[in-house]
């Protein structure tokens, strides 16, 4: 789906291809790599190397203080046409009152040879209308967020960067990777550098990627989960294998067995209501690939069987927490349980 041409990234694009970036931005949002990847093209934008220590200032949660920021925003830029300075990781609505006013002052009249990025990745973003002055100088600026990104986008974005490592990967193949990572752009980064150092020829393998990718908890799980549906017992118990060599804990091996059953059982109930992938994205914030997998998932389990498999996992929750049984051998009586239901239909 296309971006409004009012659309904050799109905003952002735009201005970083015109050389005229605005004067405020924030960047925040679930995509650290996407975040960075920007934040680092404004920052080449508008610093050359050779004079950095005067055009460029960075200030974090160590080194920040008002007249800091304001010594950096009216520093005079040396030699170039902008400064650049980066504010990471601040949570200015939670300065003392007096700091609050005094910045909401001088972010509403930033100079126009300056740009100021504040950065929000372990830290939230959550603006307070309450403190009117210091909102109304940040809304005014460019907030973007950087969300996940679709299947479709990220296979593109896979097969571009594959390319250049001199490689060529099958749409197939690449969405197979992306599911594997569970979507994130970070972790891909990684996971597709690794995988063309590895592979001795320019066209990607799935036996490449099985042998250094290293498969998000989330991801096991569904696979897990689909082989139960397909009646391979032994295939899903040796995918839980996998994860205990792969050190996962056992209760956070668990928890996202059981929250992938609860949103099988939310599926099931939509699919027998006549509902489909939309009310289910909504229902628990999937995206649209998710929403559909799920969904097709839950049409091979029957009602009794989804309702069976909560109860199991509660109980191996319990027995987890209350006895003194080994935790892996509990996981391992899970699915060995809810390969019995499979097979009871």
């Amino acid at each position: 789906m296309a971006r409004p041409v009012d659309d904050p990234l799109t905003a952002l694009k735009k201005a970083l291809r015109d050389n005229a970036p605005a004067r405020l931005y924030i960047f925040y949002g679930e995509e650290v790599f996407l975040l960075r990847h920007y934040l680092d093209r404004l920052r080449k934008l508008l610093v050359d190397p050779a004079t950095e220590a005067f055009n460029y200032h960075r200030l974090n949660g160590e080194n920040f203080t008002c007249q800091a920021l304001q010594d950096a925003l009216e520093a005079l830029p040396m030699m170039a046409e902008r400064t650049f300075v980066w504010v990471d990781e601040v949570d200015l609505f939670k300065l003392p009152e007096s700091d609050r006013d005094f910045l909401g002052n001088l972010l509403a009249d930033i100079p126009d040879y300056c740009s100021l990025v504040l950065t929000y990745e372990t830290v939230a973003w959550k603006p307070d209308k309450r403190q009117k002055k210091l909102y109304g100088a940040l809304a005014a600026g460019q907030i973007v967020e950087f969300t996940r990104q679709s299947r479709h986008d990220l296979i593109a974005w896979v097969g571009r960067h594959f390319a250049s490592q001199g490689k060529r990967i099958s749409a197939d193949l690449a969405g197979y990777l992306v599911d594997l990572t569970g979507g994130s752009m970070t972790l891909l980064s990684g996971e597709i550098a690794k995988i063309s150092a590895y592979s001795g020829a320019e066209e990607i393998v799935k036996s490449d990627i099985d042998a250094v990718t290293e498969p998000v908890l989330e991801a096991v799980v569904f696979q897990m989960t689909d082989l139960l549906a397909q009646g391979a017992y032994g295939q899903a118990l040796k995918k839980l294998q996998d994860l205990l060599r792969m050190r996962q804990e056992p209760l956070a091996i668990l928890g996202a067995v059981g929250n992938h059953f609860r949103r099988l059982g939310a599926a099931r109930t939509l699919l027998d209501r006549g509902m489909g992938p939309g009310e289910l994205a909504k229902l628990y914030g999937l995206g649209d690939y998710p929403a559909r997998k799920t969904m097709a998932a839950a049409g091979k389990f029957s009602p009794a069987f989804c309702g069976k498999a909560a109860e199991l996992v509660l109980e191996t929750d319990y027995r987890m927490k209350t006895s003194f049984d080994d935790p892996e051998r509990l996981l391992e009586q899970l699915i060995l349980e809810l390969a019995q239901e499979g097979k009871n239909g």
